[in-house]
């Protein structure tokens, strides 16, 4: 079977359908992370979240991709605590905006989408790589995603690129001393452990590189 260089969005519901059964399977495990510098609640603040978007997409029969992000973003903004919540609500956003009006998804229009979501959180949350949050997930999987294409790969070996660097984004945290967040205050306690919104990020991105392309790869 060939494999496929894009897919209609207007089914592209499948996509956010996949993050939330990614996010509520690792609710506990979410939590437990966040136990060992925070306040133990990422996991379950995350699962609530996604839960109520799957809730507002039922409700609303919606089936393409916009219209999806669209309802995870107001779900993760509007009904979650936590700094995560807009942080990631600003990242899927952009998803939102980047699909809005096109047909199709193909690798340029994932990378349009994932860099301007990328910089939608640095740009909110402060944060930078080294810091121990996120972001050393997010920026490694975006550069990882750009140049696979830069190099000539094609859309699933820069989703395989992104997941791969994302992984090891998140596993870097483990090593690093908390210097942005409610970790922080445990100065050199916040070593050892990987960060729980690294984790969820590296989740997120893999579900998303997993669930396009076993669509453009059947």
């Amino acid at each position: 079977m060939t494999t496929a260089v894009s897919l209609p969005l207007s089914d592209g519901r499948f996509i956010v359908d996949a993050l939330v059964a990614t996010i509520r399977a690792n609710r506990d495990y979410l939590s437990e992370i966040d136990a060992a510098t925070g306040d133990g609640d990422h996991g379950i603040n995350m699962a609530k979240g996604f839960a109520l978007c799957a809730e507002r997409m039922d409700a609303e029969d919606v089936r393409g991709a916009s219209d999806a992000f669209e309802a995870l973003t107001m779900a993760l903004m509007d009904d979650i605590g936590g700094s995560m919540g807009p942080l990631y609500g600003s990242f899927f956003l952009e998803f939102q905006l980047a699909f809005t009006g096109r047909d199709t998804l193909d690798a340029a229009l994932f990378g349009q989408a994932l860099a301007a979501g990328v910089a939608s959180v640095k740009e909110l949350g402060g944060a930078k790589v080294g810091d121990k949050t996120l972001m050393d997930t997010l920026v490694p999987a975006e550069v990882a995603y750009r140049e696979t294409l830069a190099g000539g790969g094609d859309f699933i070996e820069a989703l395989a690129a992104m997941s791969t660097a994302a992984e090891q984004g998140k596993d870097s945290t483990k090593d690093m001393q908390a210097r942005i967040g409610r970790a922080a205050r445990l100065g050199e306690r916040s070593i050892g452990t990987v960060d729980a919104g690294a984790t969820s990020c590296f989740l997120i991105l893999k579900s998303m590189a997993d669930s396009i392309t076993r669509r453009l790869a059947p």
